[in-house]
């Protein structure tokens, strides 16, 4: 796939559609390298708090520069329906029409890790095609952070005013995931206080020596400038990242996480696969027939 000619935007939708939908199997057939280009940046928070709205106006401002950058929108997926609300392309509509940018929806269906199904393979498609920038956007506060932040190089979570416990929530430990906090819509009533919180958060923090300071970032869409303050802390983690070649170990634990993920899969697959009347063996006998099938 290395040195592929580009694509047009129908080619790029249509490779990456059949890249979600593979098995396991033929997963492992799509990628031939794993890539160390195309830095990666997770945009996550709970419903609500304006992440489209924020890319939007962040890739606008990273536009500034020489680049190209994908957007990668994983939408929860109803367990009811089954159906996804893919309506980031709409918020993004103005975007969309850059020829520097390329917007896609991806639905987290029944992902193992409540992302979407191969993801990091998605991911490292737009990488070898040649983008210098992927977004990735994820709702929620909770477990998708931990797994995201392990396919990302910087991690950006966005919060708003008067969303209830956050920054409880945040203290049992998904504040650690974040390099860069974003207090958005700050015009909103409460926005001092979430920020002063926040603040006395980050400073209670234990940091590991050398280790980074997360940045708390203030912006909201009737100043549009206040996102160039968040495209800097991205290019300060970026820049820190870069020093003493911590970015390496970024990456080395990205492909511990992508073949643990495709171990999960497979697992999944496995079970999905299994006759409901082997579920009735001893559980020693059904561990040793699912081992056995995930070495086929």
């Amino acid at each position: 796939m290395t040195g592929s000619p580009p694509l047009t935007r129908r080619g790029l939708a249509r490779e990456i559609s059949r890249i979600a939908n593979a098995p396991v199997a033929d997963v492992l057939g799509v990628i031939d390298t794993s890539p160390t280009e195309g830095f990666r940046i997770g945009i996550t928070g709970p419903p609500g708090a304006g992440k489209s709205s924020l890319i939007a106006e962040l890739v606008r401002h990273r536009l500034q520069r020489d680049g190209t950058i994908a957007v990668v929108a994983v939408d929860p997926t109803s367990p009811v329906s089954g159906g996804a609300i893919l309506g980031d392309r709409i918020r993004m509509a103005e975007l969309a029409t850059d020829p520097r940018v390329y917007i896609r929806s991806l639905a987290s269906r029944d992902s193992v890790d409540g992302l979407a199904d191969n993801l990091p393979a998605v991911l490292d498609f737009l990488a070898l095609r040649g983008f210098t920038e992927i977004l990735i956007e994820t709702v929620g506060v909770g477990q998708v952070e931990y797994e995201v932040k392990r396919l990302v190089d910087t991690m950006v979570l966005v919060l708003i005013p008067g969303a209830g416990d956050q920054v409880q929530a945040m203290k049992a430990g998904v504040i650690e995931t974040a390099d860069i906090i974003v207090v958005n819509k700050s015009d909103l009533p409460g926005a001092q206080r979430l920020q002063s919180e926040l603040s006395a958060v980050l400073e209670r923090r234990a940091l590991p020596s050398g280790g980074w300071s997360p940045r708390l970032v203030v912006t909201t869409a009737n100043d549009p400038a206040s996102f160039g303050g968040l495209s800097d802390a991205i290019d300060s983690h970026r820049a820190w990242l870069n020093e003493d070649n911590r970015r390496a170990a970024r990456l080395d634990d990205r492909r511990r996480h992508q073949v643990t993920s495709l171990i999960a899969r497979r697992l999944h697959e496995v079970m999905q696969e299994l006759p409901e009347a082997a579920l009735g063996a001893p559980l020693e006998e059904l561990y040793e027939r699912v081992v056995r099938s995930l070495l086929v």
